[in-house]
């Protein structure tokens, strides 16, 4: 049997929507329907062009989920047996050809949520650049079976030019997934996601949701970097040539991606915390600043002159609006630890940060001749419990012109005490 432009109608479950503790309806006796005749017929293969998978949803002000099919064939037609199935559809959102095959039924009559399937797909060409913010062609393979309600899917994908517009570095992201799929709402389940890209690796779970009074779905997640590079992340969201820092990261943080035509740096929003073992900063100039900075605070250390030293980062940070706050951050070197707090804005590249240096040596230690004479005096001001300095500052500027100062304000509220 040949049709074409078949529309394939699945409905919500009847007995879901029955009063809660009512009877559920019952089947109807055999002969008593004339839709019963339907079950006596057997159509070895039927093939579909054009046709459409229309979900109607349970929320009748809600539009229903339609798929194109372009090609469908399926065999062993029949309400009351499992059907072989195989068709190419074009895929929305993202836009891609998806190859799909295996068997569905027998057909749930009063339950359709529960009509069980299984099979395989390939998911190629899917264009990431229907997101604002990221780009990319993604490929995808896997399998799937369960009922249609309860779809689990074993996948893995592969995008080899994925890019975040703000970095504007295009590279390699693999990833594996088990998710389970309501075929009836579209929402998903993702029970384990294993990304990586560069040599940076992550473990994630959560879900893509349908969320009350929003027009599309987000996505929640809880993820964790064990095993991951500063500069891998790094270059996807910064647009310099060489990323700045390089380090070992470990990270943990909510993920939250609600729908929206925004760029999703705007709308990705982050609670979590970090920490940054062995950092190195890519500029000569940045990094002999440490380095000296590390060699002061030890007391004019001449052994430490012209040695390269690492730092250690860790802290908390929120992402809202494209606005990076970090209520918490420490920076340690040899001979000294920084606390600060405040805020960098992604997109515009502002920095506004205040906190305390706090130094082995005393300000007159850090230098030599008659500054040190002239510095013994404000060693009282700055004078930390157990010897050395601390010091406030403020760092301002943008991300490519730091200006890093003394707090005066904080200095002259501190003497005033």
């Amino acid at each position: 049997m040949t049709v074409d432009e078949l529309d394939i109608e699945i409905p919500p479950d009847r007995n879901r929507d029955s009063t809660p503790g009512a009877e559920p309806p019952a089947s109807p006796t055999p002969g008593s329907d004339s839709r019963d005749v339907g079950r006596t017929f057997v159509v070895d293969e039927m093939i579909a062009h054009d046709a459409r998978l229309v979900i109607i949803p349970r929320d009748s002000d809600k539009p229903p989920k339609v798929w194109s099919i372009h090609d469908l064939r399926m065999g062993a037609l029949s309400l009351d047996k499992p059907m072989t199935f195989s068709a190419a559809l074009e895929n929305a959102v993202p836009p891609g050809a998806i190859e799909t095959s295996g068997t569905f039924g027998p057909w749930g009559r009063e339950e359709p949520g529960q009509t069980p399937l299984e099979g395989k797909f390939t998911f190629e060409r899917a264009d990431l650049g229907v997101f604002k913010g990221i780009s990319g062609i993604l490929s995808a393979v896997g399998t799937f079976g369960g009922a249609l309600e309860r779809i689990e899917v074993h996948g893995v994908t592969d995008t080899p030019d994925f890019t975040v517009t703000a970095g504007g570095h295009p590279m390699p992201l693999h990833a594996t997934y088990h998710a389970i799929v309501d075929g009836t709402n579209g929402n998903t389940l993702l029970e384990k996601v294993d990304a990586s890209f560069l040599n940076t690796s992550l473990t994630a779970k959560g879900g893509v949701v349908k969320k009350p009074g929003a027009d599309g779905r987000t996505v929640e997640l809880d993820v964790v970097m064990d095993k991951a590079r500063l500069e891998d992340v790094l270059r996807m969201a910064v647009k310099t040539p060489a990323p700045p820092m390089s380090g070992a990261l470990k990270l943990t943080t909510k993920f939250e991606l609600p729908p929206g035509d925004r760029d999703v740096i705007e709308k990705l929003e982050l609670d979590g915390v970090f920490t940054i073992a062995d950092a190195s900063f890519a500029s000569p100039l940045v990094q002999t600043k440490i380095n000296e900075l590390s060699r002061r605070t030890q007391g004019q250390d001449e052994e430490q002159k012209g040695k390269r030293v690492v730092s250690q980062f860790a802290g908390r940070f929120t992402l809202r609006a494209s606005q990076l706050s970090l209520p918490h951050v420490t920076f340690d070197v040899p001979g000294s630890a920084v606390r600060l707090s405040g805020h960098y804005g992604l997109a515009s590249e502002n920095i506004d940060f205040a906190g305390t240096v706090f130094t082995d040596a005393s300000l007159s230690e850090m230098t030599t001749g008659y500054k040190s004479l002239l510095l013994k005096p404000v060693d009282l001001i700055f004078k930390k419990e157990g010897g050395g300095s601390a010091i406030p500052i403020r760092i301002t500027g943008t991300r490519g012109s730091p200006a890093f100062g003394l707090d005066k304000g904080r200095v002259f509220k501190r003497d005033s005490q």
